[in-house]
Protein backbone atom coordinates (compact mmCIF):
# COMPACT_ATOMS: atom_id res chain seq x y z
CA UNK A 1 0.00 0.00 0.00
CA UNK A 2 1.43 3.55 -1.14
CA UNK A 3 2.21 6.01 1.99
CA UNK A 4 0.29 9.14 1.70
CA UNK A 5 3.62 10.98 -0.19
CA UNK A 6 3.64 7.97 -2.64
CA UNK A 7 -0.05 8.51 -3.43
CA UNK A 8 0.62 12.62 -4.15
CA UNK A 9 3.87 11.78 -6.41
CA UNK A 10 1.42 9.37 -8.70
CA UNK A 11 -1.18 11.15 -8.68
CA UNK A 12 1.22 14.20 -9.68
CA UNK A 13 2.82 12.10 -12.50
CA UNK A 14 -0.96 11.17 -13.74
CA UNK A 15 -1.80 14.83 -13.61
CA UNK A 16 1.01 15.18 -15.70
CA UNK A 17 0.27 12.50 -17.96
CA UNK A 18 -2.88 13.30 -18.96
CA UNK A 19 -2.18 17.05 -19.65
CA UNK A 20 0.76 16.02 -21.80
CA UNK A 21 -1.42 13.84 -23.73
CA UNK A 22 -4.66 16.40 -23.93
CA UNK A 23 -2.08 18.97 -25.47
CA UNK A 24 -0.69 16.84 -28.13
CA UNK A 25 -4.86 15.81 -29.07
CA UNK A 26 -5.29 19.52 -29.48
CA UNK A 27 -2.07 20.35 -31.30
CA UNK A 28 -3.63 17.08 -33.43
CA UNK A 29 -7.03 18.29 -33.78
CA UNK A 30 -5.72 22.13 -34.83
CA UNK A 31 -2.95 20.61 -37.44
CA UNK A 32 0.04 22.03 -35.88
CA UNK A 33 2.29 19.93 -36.86
CA UNK A 34 5.01 22.43 -36.61
CA UNK A 35 6.70 21.97 -33.07
CA UNK A 36 6.60 18.32 -33.81
CA UNK A 37 8.54 18.80 -36.58
CA UNK A 38 11.26 21.01 -35.54
CA UNK A 39 11.23 18.51 -32.67
CA UNK A 40 12.26 15.56 -34.76
CA UNK A 41 14.63 17.26 -37.04
CA UNK A 42 16.40 18.64 -33.63
CA UNK A 43 16.71 14.69 -32.68
CA UNK A 44 17.45 13.55 -36.13
CA UNK A 45 20.79 16.01 -36.26
CA UNK A 46 21.72 15.29 -32.48
CA UNK A 47 21.20 11.18 -33.78
CA UNK A 48 23.88 11.84 -37.03
CA UNK A 49 25.96 14.03 -34.31
CA UNK A 50 26.42 10.86 -32.02
CA UNK A 51 26.50 8.54 -35.00
CA UNK A 52 29.55 10.02 -36.31
CA UNK A 53 31.28 10.58 -33.08
CA UNK A 54 30.53 6.69 -32.34
CA UNK A 55 31.85 6.05 -36.07
CA UNK A 56 34.97 8.01 -35.28
CA UNK A 57 35.41 6.21 -31.96
CA UNK A 58 35.22 2.47 -33.55
CA UNK A 59 37.53 3.71 -36.39
CA UNK A 60 39.76 4.80 -33.66
CA UNK A 61 39.69 1.90 -31.84
CA UNK A 62 40.20 -0.74 -35.27
CA UNK A 63 43.36 1.85 -35.95
CA UNK A 64 44.85 1.21 -32.69
CA UNK A 65 45.51 -2.20 -33.77
CA UNK A 66 47.20 -0.98 -36.84
CA UNK A 67 49.18 1.43 -35.38
CA UNK A 68 52.25 -0.67 -34.06
CA UNK A 69 51.85 -2.25 -37.87
CA UNK A 70 52.21 1.02 -39.51
CA UNK A 71 54.61 2.40 -37.15
CA UNK A 72 57.09 -0.69 -38.31
CA UNK A 73 56.66 -0.34 -41.71
CA UNK A 74 57.14 3.24 -41.84
CA UNK A 75 60.30 3.16 -40.11
CA UNK A 76 61.57 0.00 -42.36
CA UNK A 77 60.46 2.32 -45.19
CA UNK A 78 62.64 5.42 -43.92
CA UNK A 79 65.35 2.62 -43.66
CA UNK A 80 64.87 1.46 -46.90
CA UNK A 81 64.62 5.07 -48.68
CA UNK A 82 67.68 5.86 -46.67
CA UNK A 83 69.66 3.58 -48.68
CA UNK A 84 67.95 4.84 -52.38
CA UNK A 85 68.13 7.55 -53.82
CA UNK A 86 67.47 11.12 -53.07
CA UNK A 87 64.29 11.31 -55.31
CA UNK A 88 61.98 8.75 -53.74
CA UNK A 89 58.86 9.68 -52.40
CA UNK A 90 58.25 8.81 -48.97
CA UNK A 91 54.38 7.63 -47.72
CA UNK A 92 52.60 10.18 -46.07
CA UNK A 93 50.88 9.10 -42.67
CA UNK A 94 47.04 8.51 -42.59
CA UNK A 95 45.06 10.81 -41.58
CA UNK A 96 43.13 7.96 -39.28
CA UNK A 97 45.86 8.27 -36.45
CA UNK A 98 45.58 11.60 -36.67
CA UNK A 99 41.71 10.99 -35.51
CA UNK A 100 41.52 11.76 -31.66
CA UNK A 101 38.19 11.21 -29.79
CA UNK A 102 37.63 13.84 -27.08
CA UNK A 103 37.24 12.63 -23.86
CA UNK A 104 34.67 14.55 -21.78
CA UNK A 105 36.40 14.80 -17.65
CA UNK A 106 33.09 15.74 -15.95
CA UNK A 107 31.28 12.53 -17.00
CA UNK A 108 34.01 9.99 -18.70
CA UNK A 109 34.30 6.67 -16.87
CA UNK A 110 38.00 5.20 -16.01
CA UNK A 111 38.41 3.32 -19.07
CA UNK A 112 37.76 6.29 -21.15
CA UNK A 113 39.90 8.23 -19.14
CA UNK A 114 42.65 5.91 -19.86
CA UNK A 115 42.84 6.00 -23.14
CA UNK A 116 44.27 9.41 -23.41
CA UNK A 117 48.19 10.07 -23.56
CA UNK A 118 50.40 9.93 -20.27
CA UNK A 119 47.21 8.93 -17.98
CA UNK A 120 47.04 5.45 -16.75
CA UNK A 121 44.43 3.08 -14.92
CA UNK A 122 45.73 4.48 -11.75
CA UNK A 123 45.46 8.21 -12.33
CA UNK A 124 42.21 7.50 -14.25
CA UNK A 125 40.71 6.04 -11.00
CA UNK A 126 42.09 9.29 -9.29
CA UNK A 127 40.41 11.33 -11.63
CA UNK A 128 36.83 9.40 -11.82
CA UNK A 129 37.37 9.65 -7.15
CA UNK A 130 37.95 13.07 -6.96
CA UNK A 131 35.25 13.89 -9.43
CA UNK A 132 32.69 11.60 -7.83
CA UNK A 133 33.70 13.45 -4.31
CA UNK A 134 34.36 16.86 -5.06
CA UNK A 135 32.10 17.63 -8.32
CA UNK A 136 32.69 18.27 -11.70
CA UNK A 137 35.91 19.72 -12.89
CA UNK A 138 34.23 22.79 -15.60
CA UNK A 139 37.89 23.33 -16.88
CA UNK A 140 41.65 22.10 -16.90
CA UNK A 141 42.62 24.58 -14.39
CA UNK A 142 40.13 22.78 -11.91
CA UNK A 143 41.50 19.53 -13.22
CA UNK A 144 44.73 20.57 -12.11
CA UNK A 145 43.67 19.32 -8.45
CA UNK A 146 43.84 15.51 -9.00
CA UNK A 147 47.02 14.71 -7.58
CA UNK A 148 49.25 13.91 -10.49
CA UNK A 149 47.72 16.35 -12.65
CA UNK A 150 49.99 19.38 -13.30
CA UNK A 151 50.55 21.81 -15.82
CA UNK A 152 52.35 20.15 -18.61
CA UNK A 153 49.40 17.31 -18.65
CA UNK A 154 47.17 19.68 -18.66
CA UNK A 155 48.85 20.91 -21.50
CA UNK A 156 49.48 17.88 -23.54
CA UNK A 157 45.82 17.07 -22.94
CA UNK A 158 44.23 20.23 -24.57
CA UNK A 159 42.14 19.98 -27.66
CA UNK A 160 41.66 16.36 -26.37
CA UNK A 161 39.54 16.92 -23.54
CA UNK A 162 35.93 18.56 -22.68
CA UNK A 163 34.59 19.45 -19.82
CA UNK A 164 30.15 19.67 -19.79
CA UNK A 165 30.13 20.19 -15.78
CA UNK A 166 30.46 23.02 -13.89
CA UNK A 167 33.28 23.53 -10.89
CA UNK A 168 32.45 24.42 -7.63
CA UNK A 169 33.48 27.21 -6.24
CA UNK A 170 37.21 26.97 -4.83
CA UNK A 171 35.89 27.27 -1.18
CA UNK A 172 33.57 24.88 -1.48
CA UNK A 173 36.14 21.92 -0.98
CA UNK A 174 38.36 21.75 1.92
CA UNK A 175 40.44 19.25 2.39
CA UNK A 176 40.72 17.31 5.93
CA UNK A 177 44.51 18.61 5.91
CA UNK A 178 43.37 22.05 5.48
CA UNK A 179 40.60 22.45 8.03
CA UNK A 180 42.85 20.04 10.55
CA UNK A 181 45.55 23.18 9.87
CA UNK A 182 43.28 26.20 10.56
CA UNK A 183 43.30 28.88 13.26
CA UNK A 184 40.42 28.11 14.81
CA UNK A 185 41.04 24.68 14.74
CA UNK A 186 44.04 24.55 17.16
CA UNK A 187 44.21 25.18 20.80
CA UNK A 188 45.56 28.76 22.32
CA UNK A 189 49.26 27.65 23.10
CA UNK A 190 50.26 28.23 26.40
CA UNK A 191 53.27 30.39 27.17
CA UNK A 192 56.33 28.69 28.90
CA UNK A 193 57.25 30.22 32.11
CA UNK A 194 61.47 30.88 33.02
Amino acid sequence: MPTPAERKALLFLAGVTLLGGSVRLVRAARGDDHGDTETRAALARQLAAVDSAHGRETEARKNRGKRSVRKRTRSVEKRDSSHRSTDAVSVPATSAIATQTIVDLDVADASAIERLPRIGPVLARRIVDDRTTNGAFGSLETFQRVRGVGPALARELTGRVTFSGTARPSNAVVGARLSASSPSSKSPRRERRN
